[in-house]
């Protein structure tokens, strides 16, 4: 398998999750900085010139942090990566799903890219403001949903290595801070084994 992914980028979850595996792959850094993700070698292999993309061994690319996310827990079950339980895994795939589609998408997208969402330069500041009133909602959601918990689903998920890499943009490279349940969350992600070898092999480090 080989991991296509951007340094610091939402592809950080998935490298965190395969770091949990512990089987071999390979990485290939995509340089946003060079656009790389546009030119026509990372688009033979993904048309939509994003990350995370994932090459499976069948020479078969996977796309989107969801699939790739399900489908390493289904191929890797004695990981433990997804709950057994049905009702558990609802709430794994519940959260993933927001924080991917809505914290990421809709609250970080506005305040990274408010070119996106507003061709003129006057109307970015509240472009910005409405990512963070999103995501700052997420942040209120997901603190609801650790209360009395380690990881949103009772023991670590790939839900909870999605969260980290929202949780890692927000404290780590914004400064932004966390509630109470979250940042409890955030510093025990920090702390697994996978977590420390994924961020260092990406030159990128935790703070906060």
């Amino acid at each position: 398998m080989k991991l296509y992914y951007m340094s610091g980028a939402c592809s950080l979850g998935i490298h965190v999750i395969l770091e949990e595996i512990g089987k071999p792959y390979d990485l290939h850094k995509v340089d946003g900085a060079k656009q790389e993700q546009y030119g026509p070698d990372f688009v033979r292999i993904n048309p939509k010139s994003k990350v995370p993309t994932l090459t499976r061994d069948d020479g078969s690319t996977l796309t989107e942090f969801p699939a790739i996310a399900v489908w390493l827990a289904r191929k890797n079950p004695e990981k433990g990566l997804m709950p057994s339980d049905a009702d558990a895994e609802a709430r794994a795939l519940e959260a993933m799903d927001y924080a991917v589609s809505t914290m990421h998408m809709q609250g970080f997208s506005r305040m990274f890219r408010p070119m996106n969402y507003a061709p003129s330069e006057a109307d970015h500041d509240q472009v910005k403001a409405r990512g963070k009133e999103i995501f700052e909602k997420g942040l209120a959601l997901m603190d609801k949903a650790l209360e009395g918990k380690d990881y949103v689903a009772g023991k670590f998920s790939v839900a909870d290595a999605a969260l980290f890499y929202v949780e890692f943009w927000a404290a780590g490279r914004m400064k932004m801070p966390l509630p109470k349940n979250v940042a409890a969350h955030y510093e025990r992600m920090k702390a697994r084994p996978a977590v420390k070898r994924a961020m260092e092999q990406e030159g990128i480090a935790a703070a906060a």
